[in-house]
């Protein structure tokens, strides 16, 4: 049985303008001193279906992994939480910044939004404070859950090749962190972020 998004074709001026099926080139992400490759194949361009999946979460809210504690949650406060270290790291520090409160972008309330500034001027301090690392890098995709949430990635120091978007992809292929290495720096950003407010490592 098919799922019911999967029964139609998206439809747009700017979709039926696409190559559908076709595999294009990769040469515009080559180029630039951005760029972490050489080479690139992509897929076909594959066809492109609506109504989307639902994101965890937008069905039933009792499937979504914001809501519930966690043992990955490195700090919070009365509004936000910090969480990492639910997989495997090739970068110093990958880490996920959400609401406690199940909202999405597009209607959480103003004075919670009010409190994401400060906290991303905190969590940039926070992961700068790693030894060896240069940039905190902020990030938002929002296609695996319904609620808000952003991603933390930290450049390591002199790393020219992990700058802009290409750092989530040195993510994916540097050599893993070693656990004791990753749970130090998980302490170093819990401790910086609750020496101005909230709580580190507050127990599932």
């Amino acid at each position: 049985m098919t799922d019911a998004y999967e029964t139609e074709h998206a439809d747009s001026p700017f979709h039926r303008r696409l190559p559908i099926g076709e595999r294009l080139g990769g040469e515009p992400l080559l180029a630039g001193d951005l760029s972490c490759f050489e080479a690139v194949s992509l897929r076909p361009l594959a066809e492109m279906r609506v109504p989307e999946q639902p994101r965890a979460g937008e069905r039933d809210r009792a499937e979504c992994g914001h809501c519930r504690p966690s043992a990955h949650t490195l700090w919070h406060d009365d509004d936000w939480q910090v969480r990492a270290g639910w997989d495997r790291m090739g970068i110093p520090f990958v880490g996920g910044i959400a609401p406690r409160e199940h909202v999405r972008l597009e209607d959480a309330p103003l004075e919670l939004l009010a409190g994401l500034g400060p906290l991303l001027q905190r969590m940039s301090e926070a992961v700068k404070s790693i030894p060896g690392v240069a940039r905190c890098h902020f990030a938002r995709w929002g296609d695996g859950s319904e609620h808000f949430h952003l991603w933390a990635l930290a450049r390591p120091a002199g790393m020219m090749q992990g700058r802009g978007a290409m750092l989530a992809f040195w993510d994916d292929v540097l050599p893993d962190l070693p656990a004791d290495l990753a749970a130090e720096h998980f302490r170093v950003v819990a401790e910086s972020l609750a020496a101005h407010g909230g709580t580190a490592f507050p127990g599932a």
